[in-house]
């Protein structure tokens, strides 16, 4: 105990966020690492129990928080908790600014709980045209059955949230950027007409919004701080780092801790240990570097695209010419203030009619799938490859042809994630590819 005092003897306010996703709190009640450099991992999915009395205060702590604190975990078993959970945790509720986190098996299963503890049969959810092909097809196949209303709106028009709330809205859920096509919407405005909802409201009504924050990082944005309730992460994509681990986590205050402790345990959707402990040790304490390097990268690659005489267009939140260009630069801040607009592009190769310039997207992919070597044709993000995918035919397949305009996806566009390559490298690529267009 001595040991740990003294390692906790400094002023966390001293030193940048950069450092603090290496260290995390550096000693923990979530395991004693002190003399480990890098926390250990658990390989274990039961835990010894010195007496049933340790057993039977485990089990009555277990998602009761609000009753009995922040003491030390007594741990039981790994679908109630597990120390590099338990750690991961606690560092990105810090990095997002949040009160508490709770990780789970991966970004759909962190979506699904957060709208299963907030929503019940009758309720009704918000949300923007545009979301990732994932979360549309749990709203439309599941909602449904448990008479829960999905209502999507155009929320870059702030006016459709005013004229679209009902009695019965419980939750606005949206994405910024969006994903594919990074449309970005006004956090502050949005807290706005939700505040002055709320103000008529009993607590267990008041509307909540609850923002996926996978495209952006808490690099690049921190929805909490903006006026979100609660931020959810894709944990396999940006954070993650690598592309060798999936996982999920819901961020928000300390008083819906439980619940998601709860909804994790009922419904199973647990992060592995090991994914936990790689996103720990590797993914977070490299995000600042990995999303510097890709963010130079996105930058001079957008403005390259943005000038190609084959484009039709470009959505990247760092071009002056983006339709949400002056909205990135408020929302989109990194750890220091300086604009962060992120490492996704979303781009449209020109064509005479909409089926041309489909035929030449699905040309350029299947150019750079055979010679690109630094593009992968691929879903995911966040990766150090570079990846590249076709979101009509791919991640949001689920929307039918005649619907793509109405979610805001063009369908000869392009995602284009940038990984950790030299951007020369990837612009020769690119080039490469054009020229058979």
């Amino acid at each position: 105990m001595a040991e740990n005092a003294k390692r906790n003897n400094y002023d966390e306010t001293k030193y940048s966020m950069d450092t603090h996703l290496i260290y995390g709190k550096f000693v923990t009640d979530k395991w004693d690492y002190s003399h480990h450099v890098t926390a250990p991992i658990s390989s274990s999915t039961t835990f010894r129990l010195d007496s049933v009395e340790r057993g039977a205060e485990g089990f009555m702590r277990f998602a009761h928080t609000q009753e009995f604190g922040d003491k030390a975990p007594i741990f039981i078993y790994d679908r109630l908790g597990e120390p590099n959970k338990d750690m991961l945790e606690e560092n990105l509720a810090y990095v997002e600014k949040g009160e508490m986190a709770v990780s789970f098996a991966s970004g759909m299963a962190a979506i699904s709980a957060v709208l299963g503890i907030l929503t019940k049969s009758g309720d009704e959810i918000i949300t923007h045209n545009t979301l990732y092909g994932c979360t549309l097809s749990l709203l439309t196949n599941w909602y449904p059955r448990y008479n829960i209303k999905w209502s999507p709106i155009d929320l870059t028009n702030i006016q459709n949230l005013s004229n679209t709330i009902s009695e019965k809205t419980k939750v606005i859920y949206f994405e910024t950027p969006a994903n594919p096509n990074l449309e970005i919407i006004d956090i502050a405005e949005v807290r706005k007409i939700v505040d002055d909802v709320n103000k008529t409201r009993t607590e267990e009504n008041k509307i909540k919004i609850v923002i996926d924050n996978t495209f952006a990082t808490p690099y690049c944005q921190r929805p909490l701080e903006l006026g979100a309730d609660f931020v959810v992460h894709s944990l396999t994509k940006g954070i993650g780092g690598f592309g060798t681990d999936m996982g999920g986590i819901v961020i928000g205050r300390k008083k819906y801790q439980d619940l998601l402790q709860l909804y994790r345990k009922d419904f199973g959707g647990v992060l592995s240990p090991k994914s936990a402990w790689s996103i720990l040790t590797y993914g977070l304490p490299t995000l600042p570097i990995r999303l510097r390097q890709q963010i130079y990268s996105a930058t001079k690659i957008a403005e390259y695209l943005n000038s190609h005489p084959k484009i039709e267009f470009v959505n990247y939140p760092g071009l002056p010419s983006f339709k949400f260009y002056e909205l990135a630069k408020k929302q989109m801040r990194d750890f220091n203030g300086n604009f962060a607009p992120g490492s996704l592009i979303y781009f449209v190769i020109k064509g005479n009619t909409p089926a041309e310039s489909k035929e030449n997207g699905r040309k350029f992919m299947d150019y750079a799938a055979d010679y690109a070597y630094t593009m992968t044709l691929a879903v995911s993000l966040g990766h150090t490859r570079t990846l590249l995918e076709h979101p009509a035919s791919m991640t949001h397949s689920v929307v039918p042809p005649e619907e793509l305009s109405a979610r805001g996806i063009d369908a000869g566009g392009i995602r284009l994630a940038i990984g950790l390559e030299n951007p020369d490298d990837i612009l020769f690529d690119l080039e490469q590819c054009l020229k058979i267009i």
